[in-house]
């Protein structure tokens, strides 16, 4: 079946304000899955080669943007390049995304001794030039770089189960940390902005850990910092939370972003009763198990079902719950969005 593209993006946006509002009064229901990895299946090469050779990474997202009517794009997600460019050391593989091999923080004196590095620093920068070759091919649709979250890179780099004892222990050093991860985070976003994308997506799943409060106090309160300082009527942030965030949908609500991202452990439907209408609120098909490894037809109901229980809420965008990852059948993509164009021409 081959893909209409008719009133499933939106094309000859000027601003990212008008375009929220296009997608939002579009009439029809509209996608952006967290599709990058898959391009590969397209363009060849490894996992390794997308988070390491920038014209690789682009490659992908340009293939799969001329595939698929998503209306917006979002660069690959790897939560290793910021904790990277603090000095942690990374175990790469040619067919996973990379991993942290150990914690490179002990104690609140390595906290307090920690630098901030320089935006450009070790992979970074490769990111960046992706950004900026997708800004420069990609004008009929959103490009969205990808970056963590402040709570979720302290937790790469204090180790995450450490970093939720300091919090209770140590809130001080906690804010120490987070703060320097944040002043990065902020420069980094704005270099995204600089190269010409649309927005930033940022990935802070360890908040999901958190109680509302300390959400609060510990993510939100620093995501609103990075939101304040690069988002406008130019560019957005969409921040996404893959956790149980049932109770956290007002705080991260509270950062400003434009865009709330949830991932599969949630109910949609509680999700959107919260959330505020004037947000692009998007979700939440599960990437791997139902997006990889199910048959098309299941993908196909799963989509429809998610489609119909949301009618009521015109800010809704259908997408994944998290990345979809290298390895998934391209028929599988292909029965999310055709099952999306089915529930549109009824």
């Amino acid at each position: 079946m081959e893909l209409r593209k008719a009133g499933l993006k939106i094309k000859n946006f000027d601003n990212i304000k008008n375009w929220i509002a296009s997608v939002i009064g579009a009439g029809l229901r509209s996608a952006m899955p967290v599709l990058t990895y898959p391009g590969l299946s397209f363009t060849g090469g490894k996992v390794r080669d997308i988070v390491t050779r920038s014209e690789v990474q682009y490659k992908c997202i340009k293939v799969l943007a001329e595939k698929y009517p998503a209306v917006a794009r979002v660069m690959a997600m790897d939560l290793s390049v910021e904790a990277e460019a603090f000095g942690a050391h990374i175990d790469f593989n040619d067919d996973e995304i990379p991993s942290i091999k150990e914690r490179l923080i002990h104690d609140s004196l390595m906290i307090n001794k920690l630098e901030v590095p320089g935006i450009g620093e070790a992979r970074t920068s490769e990111f960046l030039k992706a950004a900026k070759l997708a800004a420069e091919n990609i004008s009929d649709k959103p490009v969205f770089g990808c970056m963590i979250g402040p709570f979720s890179l302290a937790g790469r780099l204090f180790d995450i189960s450490e970093m939720m004892i300091l919090t209770l222990m140590d809130p001080e050093n906690s804010h120490i940390l987070i703060e320097k991860c944040t002043r990065f985070l902020k420069e980094y976003a704005l270099a995204f902005k600089k190269c010409g994308l649309e927005g930033i997506f940022i990935a802070e799943p360890a908040a999901g850990l958190l109680s509302a409060g300390m959400c609060g106090e510990f993510s939100s309160a620093f995501v609103r910092e990075i939101v304040d300082y690069v988002q406008d009527d130019g560019f957005m942030v969409v921040l996404h939370n893959c956790g149980n965030t049932g109770e956290l949908v007002e705080s991260m609500a509270l950062t400003g972003a434009k865009g709330l991202h949830f991932g599969n452990a949630v109910d949609m439907m509680e999700i959107l009763s919260k959330a505020p209408s004037d947000r692009l609120v998007f979700g939440n098909i599960d990437p791997v198990g139902i997006i990889k490894n199910s048959r098309p037809d299941r993908i196909k109901s799963e989509v429809k079902n998610l489609l119909k229980k949301t009618a009521g809420y015109s800010n809704f965008v259908l997408s994944s719950g998290c990345d979809i990852p290298y390895g998934t059948p391209e028929e599988n993509i292909d029965a999310f969005f055709e099952a999306l164009e089915e529930y549109n021409m009824k």
